[in-house]
């Protein structure tokens, strides 16, 4: 291993200070090293112990610098996954709540590696036509019935069928973390202790689903309950966005099995999507089809 080896090492672990503290911090590790040393001393240190000095140098300056300006925070190693999904869930309530109108749409625009996006329109209160893309319809409930669209047989195309509306607004959800814990132990989709659906669960009301703050922070607080938490360290989601990981491992699991990962930013840690998407735009609209 050469001197670069062990800096570009050195500097994956511990991260670099910014520019502004990185300048007094190296004039005082300069400053130390032409202290009162013996000649022989300080060609040592610059010659024949380079390596070493070269990282121990790096270590330091970063240590002079506040971790939170270094980002020796959540999304560095050895994060604490229920401390970062209790920030998360802190972060949601900073968000202001405002309700939107029964007659207006959630827009969300997710984004996948390659370029590849999808953008869906979903009815605020379930009772109007939704659409994902350009032309697929998502039927509106209105009375108990909804249309059949895309079932290609002209006969049923546009016939009515019983329906319940699913708003993609949801106020009916708990709003503490016990509540929210026994709702999605008892609405989860996979079998009981199937730690990898929850997480899926989870993902579903945090991604094309709109809450109220305080919903959205005691989704995060039931999760940080889940049993086999895990942080994963610099880890990006579907649009590359650099983040912390959180997943949940169950001892049933295959060997080499990676369940579904939630990609949070590590300093606003707010919800960013999965390794896989990227939630990048999540608003209300007045019309199916309309952008923000």
């Amino acid at each position: 291993m050469d001197d670069l080896d062990l800096i570009r090492d050195r500097a994956g672990t511990v991260g670099f200070a910014p520019p502004e503290r990185l300048a007094p911090a190296r004039e005082r590790l300069l400053a130390a090293a032409r202290g009162e040393r013996p000649q022989r001393s300080r060609r040592w240190f610059w010659a024949a112990g380079a390596s070493i000095g070269l990282a121990a140098a790096i270590t330091a300056v970063v240590a002079l610098a506040p971790a939170e300006q270094v980002g020796l925070g959540v999304g560095v190693a050895n994060a604490d996954p229920v401390r970062v999904l209790t920030e998360a869930a802190s972060a949601a309530l900073q968000v202001p709540a405002k309700a939107p109108r029964p007659d207006q749409f959630l827009y969300v625009k997710t984004e996948y590696p390659g370029h590849h996006t999808r953008e869906i329109w979903l009815s605020v209160d379930g009772t109007r036509d939704g659409l994902l893309g350009k032309d697929t319809k998502f039927p509106g409930c209105r009375d108990g019935k909804a249309a059949m669209y895309g079932t290609n047989d002209p006969k049923k195309e546009g016939s009515l069928e019983d329906c319940t509306p699913s708003p993609a607004y949801r106020t009916d959800l708990p709003t503490t973390a016990d509540a929210m814990l026994a709702y999605l132990n008892t609405h989860h989709s996979g079998e009981k202790g199937d730690t990898n659906a929850m997480g899926k669960d989870v993902l579903v009301l945090a991604d094309e689903q709109a809450l109220p703050p305080e919903t959205y922070a005691a989704l995060f607080q039931a999760a940080a309950k889940v049993p086999g938490l895990e942080a994963l360290d610099h880890v990006t989601d579907g649009a590359g966005r650099p983040g912390v990981g959180i997943t949940w491992t169950n001892p049933a699991d295959p060997p080499g099995f990676k369940g579904i990962v939630l990609v949070f930013d590590a300093k606003t840690h707010q919800f960013l999507g999965t390794e896989d998407s990227a939630v990048t735009v999540k608003t209300f609209v007045d019309e199916a089809g309309q952008r923000p």
